[in-house]
């Protein structure tokens, strides 16, 4: 029996893979998408985007967090959360994406096939499936995106039913006492600040001097009080060098030469491509590090009609930014004439508590570029929004170039500042400048406001600067 041709096969139903095929399906291409796992979403809707997320919102409503003082009621975590209380609603979160990736795949004709793919050669794959005949199907082109799994350190014992990666902590059966989590880049700090909502007393390991590197300084120095505020315990420049099981505990010995006992151990340690499996020579194709993709602006990998897309080609690995890489992909696949470039200014959203966001250059970037410009900056507790939600801590700053006002970069932290960030994201893509904020009339009360007077603040740091001299930056959070 002859292979089932397409005109494209991808390998993969995360962001990459989901938008991938129906890009190439909607202009009326014959797709077939591959699947290994029992359901849909990769990461993204399974173990990682939204099911943290809705695992955050959680935390926030059992714990009363958001409400704690503001009407006069001091509110407390119910006596007991168990782990169903908890992962409840990410559950439901998770069935209704699913369900929603099945009814669009249906939508643009796209044929689903269950199975572990391999390839026979550059334009043949293999579908294994337990119990089933191997099926080969041949395609044009090829668009893989397997996405990732947490890289596992040798140091930790996985097998260990008490120590978890981000992918099992979401079997989690109990909820612990205490909780080390190693670890402190996106994920490690979502999930500290989690757990830590939830009452958990949280320990986070750091190896480099600070949080989240990528993000501008002051947001990170904020994020971090806010953590320990919560009762979070940081500690920098800090590693795991051995863990230790007992039926009692977990002891683990730090590289400072420290030891703590932990009822639960959380491992953020990175992520590794989901390649070994592909048999990529057979291809033509080789991974690199940590088994991840090397591609170039158009997504090809090194044979010209093999794509990757999302997670798996590495940084910024964010589910955003996959669907907009795979669409890109197939548009130069097939000369769509559509899309043909990935947005050259990218939002960031990290989702701990409290938010923060991003869009731009970074005070540090600017300044290693020599670009002389201006800063300006407004709280959260002094906008009329903010004093009504409670928020204490938070704040909008906005760079500017010092000599035409052109906006270079948004930077936020605080309730919704994932939203909050792409008003300065679209004005950015404008080139825009101060006028735009000045003139907008911004709803009252409203978290958009604070864009009106994060630049009458970088107006009047401009003012105040000698002639010649850089303009200083705006003030820090009180």
């Amino acid at each position: 029996m002859s292979p089932t041709h397409y005109d494209l096969i991808v390998i993969g139903s995360g962001p990459a893979g989901e938008k991938g095929a129906a890009q190439a399906a909607y202009f009326g291409r014959r797709v077939a998408l591959i699947e290994r796992e029992q359901v849909l979403g990769g990461a993204a809707a399974n173990t990682g985007t939204l099911a943290s997320k809705a695992l955050r919102e959680t935390a926030l409503y059992l714990s009363g967090f958001r409400q704690r003082g503001l009407y006069g009621v001091t509110m407390s975590l119910k006596d007991k959360v168990t782990a169903r209380d908890f992962f409840y609603r990410e559950r439901q979160v998770q069935r209704t994406e699913h369900e929603r990736i099945i009814t669009n795949l249906k939508r643009h004709q796209i044929d689903l096939y269950k199975g572990q793919a391999s390839f026979v050669d550059p334009h043949t794959v293999r579908l294994e499936n337990r119990g089933v005949e191997p099926v080969t199907l041949t395609a044009d082109f090829v668009l893989i995106g397997t996405g990732s799994r947490p890289f596992r350190p040798p140091v930790f014992p996985f097998h260990d039913a008490r120590v978890y990666d981000s992918d099992t902590i979401l079997d989690l059966h109990d909820i612990p006492r205490q909780m080390l989590i190693v670890g402190g880049g996106v994920i490690g700090c979502e999930y500290a600040c989690m757990f830590a909502a939830l009452g958990l007393q949280v320990t986070l390991l750091e190896g480099r001097d600070r949080l989240l590197t990528f993000l501008d300084a002051d947001v990170a120095r904020l994020l971090t009080a806010c953590m320990i505020e919560m009762g979070i315990d940081l500690r920098f420049h800090e590693s795991v060098t051995a863990v230790e099981p007992s039926p009692a505990h977990l002891a683990v010995t730090l590289a400072s030469g420290a030891s703590i006992n932990v009822d639960t151990i959380l491992v953020a340690a990175g992520r590794s491509g989901n390649t070994s499996s592909l048999n990529l020579p057979a291809a033509g194709i080789a991974a690199a590090k940590r088994g991840l993709l090397g591609v170039n602006a158009h997504y090809q990998t090194a044979v010209a009609h093999i794509y990757a897309a999302g997670d798996v080609v590495g940084f910024p690995a964010l589910a955003a930014t996959s669907m907009e890489q795979a669409r890109v992909a197939m548009v130069h696949a097939f000369d769509l004439k559509y899309k043909t470039h990935v947005a050259a200014i990218l939002p960031y959203g990290i989702y701990t508590i409290p938010e923060c966001s991003m869009a731009g250059a970074t005070e540090e970037a600017l300044r290693e570029k020599g670009t002389l410009f201006v800063a300006g900056i407004a709280h959260y507790a002094a906008n009329a929004r903010g004093q009504i939600i409670g928020a204490k801590h938070g704040f909008l700053k906005l760079l500017f170039a010092a000599d035409t006002m052109r906006l270079l970069g948004v930077h936020a932290i605080g309730e919704q500042a994932s939203e909050l960030v792409h008003l300065g994201l679209v004005a950015l893509h404008a080139g825009a400048g101060a006028d735009l904020f000045i003139e907008t009339c911004f709803n009252y009360p409203t978290l958009g406001e604070m864009y009106k007077y994060a630049t009458y603040d970088a107006l009047g740091q401009r003012a105040k600067a000698p002639a010649g001299a850089p303009a200083p930056t705006a003030p820090k959070e009180p």
